[in-house]
């Protein structure tokens, strides 16, 4: 009892205010910046849902980081109104982040695609395409890949950094369609005939367009053949109708009419040798 009767309780007085009064101000930070930060969060995300031309995966993504960044900044605040050296912990942090950076260079390169993908939009959920050397329709487009369906239902998932920077075909960008397909015949048969064929079959098909007209002509004066390139137009979602079922419908009508689509022919010539 002597002992605590000889300290001087108003000695630290000063101390306990300085530090109620830092705990204070840094539950304020931290509430403040908080708020903040989800403010700043649902605002870009605002931003991207205010626009039908921007993706809103990218502004989540965004908006997301943005208050990660934030929220270390508050953190550092924090630190920093109890005396803890914040200058240290910044460049501890940066070297860190240089390290992770280093470590995932290949998914901060699908990082990167992702992000120029779902900015610049060359494809979206819905459209076929054909890009990394895949086909399919698009099922999903996120940060770091894109996932396709193809025809036999097979799932892809492409790594964002293959499809950016290559050559992306998008067979749904535009509402109608031109489909090419070529059709030889031989040289003894009469082309207008030919044609007045091919634009039979073309018309009575219930799903290819008026207009723009077909075109239908001679394209190429093979070896053995005479090529035409006949390109019916159609709205986009009947365009692989029309490819897989048109050719046979021509060529039923070309046999029906007597037109000879000629074939490679080998002949080969025996020669009885006798000995002298």
């Amino acid at each position: 009892m002597d002992s605590l009767q000889g300290i001087d309780v108003n000695a630290y007085i000063p101390s306990a205010i300085t530090w109620a009064t830092n705990i204070l101000l840094a539950i304020v930070i931290l509430l403040v910046g908080l708020w903040f930060a989800g403010k700043v969060r649902n605002l870009i995300i605002k931003i991207g849902a205010r626009y039908a031309h921007l993706d809103d995966t990218l502004f989540r993504f965004f908006g997301s980081f943005a208050r990660y960044i934030i929220l270390a900044f508050v953190f550092i605040a924090v630190l920093n109104r109890f005396g803890v050296q914040t200058a240290s912990i910044v460049a501890l942090l940066g070297a860190a982040g240089l390290a992770v950076g280093l470590a995932l260079q290949g998914a901060m390169s699908n990082l990167a695609a992702g992000v120029m993908l779902l900015i610049f939009r060359p494809y979206k959920v819905g459209d076929f395409i054909d890009a990394a050397g895949c086909f399919g329709n698009v099922l999903e487009v996120d940060m770091f890949t894109t996932i396709l369906q193809t025809f036999d239902n097979q799932q892809i998932i492409i790594p964002n950094s293959q499809i950016w920077g290559q050559k992306i075909i998008n067979h749904s960008h535009f509402d109608i369609r031109g489909v090419d397909m070529h059709f030889g015949v031989a040289y003894g048969e009469n082309t207008d005939k030919v044609r007045e064929v091919i634009e039979s079959v073309i018309n009575n098909h219930p799903h290819i367009l008026k207009d723009p007209a077909p075109f239908i002509e001679v394209e190429t004066l093979n070896d053995s053949s005479v090529d035409f390139l006949v390109r019916p137009f159609c709205k986009g979602e009947h365009y692989f109708d029309i490819l897989y079922s048109v050719p046979e419908q021509i060529k039923k009508a070309l046999d029906a009419a007597n037109i000879e689509i000629p074939f490679p022919h080998r002949k080969v010539i025996m020669v009885n040798e006798t000995n002298a």
